[in-house]
């Protein structure tokens, strides 16, 4: 009955079917879950339930059918793990194909005992964990389709042992470390796909490795070497083989350089002893590195602060929007939340840092105010360049401005903000003088210029604000402002220190609300709901129903409305996919598996190149 316009659920008298031995359904409108009597049906050899819109989990009963050469689930909406009992059925051999649903938890270690299967297929579900080593057991196995879930650890050395395999695709995980040499050995392989995950090392030249045209590996910015077709860069000079021989050489090295180093540490704190003793204390009026502003100019300028010129409120602070004589320009005016009185020395230190820190995509420090006001409380503020567009949290929500026409930002204005806030993110976490962590990234602080490029803003002020309070540095658990509820990653909430990896939350967070319009504290998330887990849900075949409906272009909006993604031009597509995964990676909970910014903005300039292209060639 495979093929037709079916509705409804399987029925019940379908049991009395006790000497059936195939059962064909596929490619109809059936839905409900699959019965519990199907396990009954003992004499089942061949059974398919595919491309239907069944739900619920596989019932564990199915292992009962011990004849089942044949089974096929794909294409429905089944939620669960994997019954260990499928793999107890030792006839499979043909086929065990459960791609294209929402099965989640990991790929059981008893997929090994699928001795005989010729085809098995879980790709595109939610599973997770390593790629257990036991199917390469599966000696019989020629295609094996693994793509699309959240598959991590290393690619099993095991797979050496499929000497028939000629098809696999483990592409779109999170899998990591080198591709096994083995691999080359396998000389039935004729296609493999690894593409987007975080590989790296040196690429195999034989085998499958031969033919640029059998392997796809794109999204794997670490991987180096193969042949030149696949134009990776050359490696880097490979170790020493032959440790044992050099390790006297080795400790003369090591020896030389921790000397080598104490001797220039002692040259530079004599150096640094000596400048300190010889400059003016940071008391004195010689202090010019900094041209500060009073508080008479800025409350002149904003009108005595005045509810109209306020933009912005936040956890450090209330900004102003003001004019000052001095800068002859509109300007920015953060007045400082101030909990505790005096570090004036520190507080001029912190801003002359801010002040040296320039990028294109970070607002720029003007000037300060350490002062009182009239009522002879302590005052202090920093000086910012204005920026025309707001922030990105008016944007992203539109509800919030009293705007006519409503204010919208299109997917490429979006990708533009995400490759902007990243730049910044590579500056300040790699490029600084010094390192600096933002603590606080989250829309409303990033800001948009007249021609809507994102600058971010708040940067150093964690720092800052410590240093009014008498605290000389941000990375200790006792600092109590550690960013905004929803955009913190989890571990500053048990205490922990503050580090690029809660940066690199926020970012992914931050990611995952411009691609889908929803705040992390949306009222939706509830229940242990979050925006990481309401996004890895419908990664990635049903990233349509995750959109910001404000979000497409409207050649990208025709295709959405077509029904199905995989209707959007295909290199919009895979652009999206690709910026969720990075979002995903970025907001996981722990800090070890995010992606650092490096990877990220790699990763963002190939998408971006694939986007562009998307976008620019004309369809016909």
């Amino acid at each position: 009955m495979e093929d037709n316009h079916l509705e409804g659920m399987i029925p019940s008298t379908f049991k009395n079917f006790q000497r059936i031995q195939k059962l064909r359904l596929e490619g109809n409108r059936l839905f409900g879950d699959i019965p519990a009597f199907i396990g009954d049906l003992t004499q089942l050899y061949f059974l398919r339930l595919d491309r239907n819109i069944l739900e619920g989990s596989i019932p564990p009963n199915i292992g009962n059918c011990q004849k089942l050469q044949y089974l096929d689930f794909s294409q429905n909406n089944l939620r669960g793990s994997i019954p260990l009992d499928i793999f107890s059925i030792s006839s499979l051999t043909n086929l065990l194909d459960l791609s294209r649903n929402k099965l989640s938890g990991s790929l059981p270690k008893e997929v090994g005992m699928l001795k005989n299967i010729d085809w098995l297929d879980v790709s595109e579900n939610h599973l997770c964990g390593e790629i257990p080593g036991t199917i390469g057991e599966c000696i019989s196995l020629e295609y094996l389709r693994l793509q699309g879930n959240s598959f991590n650890g290393t690619i099993p050395s095991s797979f050496a042992s499929l000497k028939g395999l000629q098809y696999l695709d483990i592409s779109r995980n999170q899998l990591y470390g080198p591709i096994p040499d083995v691999l080359q050995n396998i000389s039935s392989l004729e296609h493999l796909n690894v593409s987007f995950n975080m590989l790296e090392g040196e690429v195999p030249t034989n085998g499958v490795f031969r033919n640029a045209t059998q392997v796809a590996m794109i999204g794997n910015y670490k991987l180096c070497g193969g042949i030149s077709q696949l134009h990776l860069p050359p490696c880097s000079v490979k170790r020493w083989k032959h440790t044992k021989n050099h390790f006297p050489r080795l400790i003369a090295v090591i020896v030389g350089v921790v000397s080598f180093l104490f001797i220039l540490s002692v040259i530079i704190a004599i150096y640094w002893v000596r400048k300190r003793n010889q400059n003016p204390s940071f008391d004195s009026p010689a202090i010019h590195q900094l041209d500060k502003v009073s508080y008479h100019d800025l409350h002149q300028g904003t009108d005595g602060f005045s509810d109209r010129n306020l933009i912005g409120l936040g956890s450090f602070g209330s900004v102003y929007r003001g004019n000052l004589v001095s800068e002859d320009n509109v300007v920015a005016v953060k007045v400082l939340n101030l909990q505790k009185k005096g570090a004036h020395k520190n507080f001029i230190v912190e801003c002359n840092a801010l002040k040296t820190i320039r990028h294109r995509n970070l607002v720029q420090v003007l000037t300060c105010c350490s002062s009182t006001d009239y009522k002879g409380q302590e005052f202090k503020a920093l000086v910012f360049d204005y920026m025309k567009n707001g922030s990105l949290e008016q944007w992203l929500h539109p509800e919030i401005l009293n705007a006519e026409p409503p204010t919208t930002l299109d997917l490429g204005k979006r990708f533009n903000i995400i490759f902007d806030v990243a730049s910044a993110l590579h500056y300040l976490h790699q490029e600084c003088e010094q390192l600096v962590i933002h603590c606080d990234l989250k829309p409303s602080n990033v800001l948009l210029d007249d021609d809507m490029v994102a600058h971010v803003s708040d940067f150093g002020i964690a720092r800052l604000v410590s240093s009014i309070g008498g605290t000389s540095h941000i990375n200790t658990s006792t600092i109590g402002i550690k960013g905004t509820v929803g955009y913190a990653p989890p571990e500053y909430g048990m205490g922990s220190e503050v580090s690029i990896c809660g940066d690199m939350y926020s970012f992914g967070i931050l990611m995952l609300e411009i691609l889908t319009g929803r705040r992390p504290t949306d009222e939706v998330f509830q229940d242990g709901q979050n925006l990481h887990n309401f996004v890895a849900t419908s990664f990635p075949d049903n990233i349509k129903e995750i959109l910001d409906p404000h979000l497409v272009t409207r050649d990208v909006e025709v295709a959405i409305e077509n029904g199905n993604h995989t209707n959007l031009i295909p290199r919009v597509e895979e652009s999206l996919v690709s910026l969720f995964r990075i979002g995903l990676i970025c907001s996981m909970e722990s800090p070890k598996e995010r992606m650092n910014i490096m990877d990220v903005t790699k990763e963002l300039n190939t998408i971006r190149k694939a986007f562009l292209a998307g976008f620019c060639t004309p369809c016909n």
